[in-house]
């Protein structure tokens, strides 16, 4: 009975790793994110530069703010650097490329190093950001991370696009197609 037990909570923890990796499986339902055509939430948070950001500094711009589950997991690897791969797509296009994860400074630094990302990672290491964006999730009750979300906020501050639960392969061709699409002149 003791080996069952063991046995089952190793596949549990497996199985919440699992989803954890993947970009969280649980979470926060989408109408609690920011609706499109709302004010995209405020922040001041810090780089991995140890700098300061604002949404509010872009305004004017075009911004692809992004969340993230974890820094340097297989996922958040691959979708930042398919950003950064992208990157001069996207300042073509004027827009401004911003990740968040609950990860503190230090892990920021490293993963932005490790990955030479030519944007800004923020630290929400007390989770406000993630959460007044409707994106805090926990796992087991206890761990808790961003949900894997992309907003394509406008100039005047306004979200343009929500892609929820998002797949990070391929993702960012994807925003990049979307955003050319909302600048596009309408007639």
């Amino acid at each position: 009975m003791k080996y069952l037990s063991m046995k089952w909570m190793l596949r549990s923890m497996t199985l919440g790793l699992l989803v954890w990796m993947s970009g969280g499986l649980l979470g926060v339902p989408a109408w609690a994110a920011p609706a499109v055509g709302a004010p995209a939430p405020e922040f001041r948070l810090q780089d991995q530069n140890g700098d300061w950001v604002s949404l509010k500094d872009y305004r004017g711009k075009w911004v692809v703010l992004y969340f993230y589950p974890k820094d340097n997991t297989p996922g958040c690897t691959t979708q930042a650097c398919d950003f950064r791969d992208d990157i001069f797509a996207f300042r073509r296009a004027e827009a401004v490329i911003l990740g968040i994860s609950v990860d503190d400074l230090e892990s920021k630094k490293d993963f932005a190093s490790e990955h030479s990302l030519p944007f800004s990672v923020l630290a929400d290491p007390d989770k406000k950001t993630t959460e007044r964006y409707g994106l805090l999730t926990k796992m087991l009750g206890f761990f808790e991370f961003a949900r894997r979300d992309t907003f394509i906020i406008d100039p005047e501050g306004r979200v343009a696009k929500h892609f929820p639960k998002v797949d990070p392969e391929g993702h960012s061709a994807m925003v990049l197609a979307e955003l050319k699409r909302l600048k596009a002149p309408r007639g």
